[in-house]
């Protein structure tokens, strides 16, 4: 099944059924889809190079609502500017997700947004995969192939 059939598919139970129960789903920035390639199975709704407040507040699809997924794989914050207040995004981010488990990839840059991913994983008891345990590219910032299926198998 094709990407873009996959997402008509659940565009479509949406709007009919008033949302659905996914076994997974991927929500944020670069990594996310990065383990988005590796785990084919899950619907990720990422996009390179986006910060947490633009995803929260100007990713239409999610903020309805009314998407529930057994496990939930959420990576942002790398992309996010001093400005932005990663904490306050990434907890409204999850007061809409409705998940089993969710679990938070936490970026390898910038400690100030690594720390408030924490932060929010750790006030919701979520589940944490920190980035810096896998392999790594040249950029510091985007695992390696190998780094991507690991960061996916740890979320199985």
């Amino acid at each position: 099944m094709t990407k873009i059939l996959k997402d008509v598919i659940v565009c479509f139970m949406i709007d009919i059924f008033g949302g659905i129960m996914l076994e997974c789903l991927i929500l944020g920035d670069s990594l996310a889809v990065g383990v988005g390639q590796i785990r084919k199975e899950c619907v990720t709704y990422a996009k390179s190079g986006i910060n947490s407040y633009d995803y929260v507040n100007r990713h239409i699809f999610y903020t309805k609502g009314d998407t529930k997924a057994k496990n939930i794989i959420i990576s942002l914050g790398s992309n996010d500017t001093e400005k932005i207040n990663t904490f306050e995004e990434l907890t409204t981010l999850r007061q809409l997700v409705n998940a089993d488990r969710v679990y938070w990839i936490i970026p390898n840059i910038k400690e100030t947004k690594r720390k408030a991913v924490w932060e929010v994983a750790r006030k919701y008891n979520d589940w944490v995969i920190d980035a810096r345990g896998s392999e790594r590219s040249p950029d510091a910032v985007h695992p390696t192939y190998k780094g991507y299926k690991d960061i996916a198998e740890k979320t199985k």
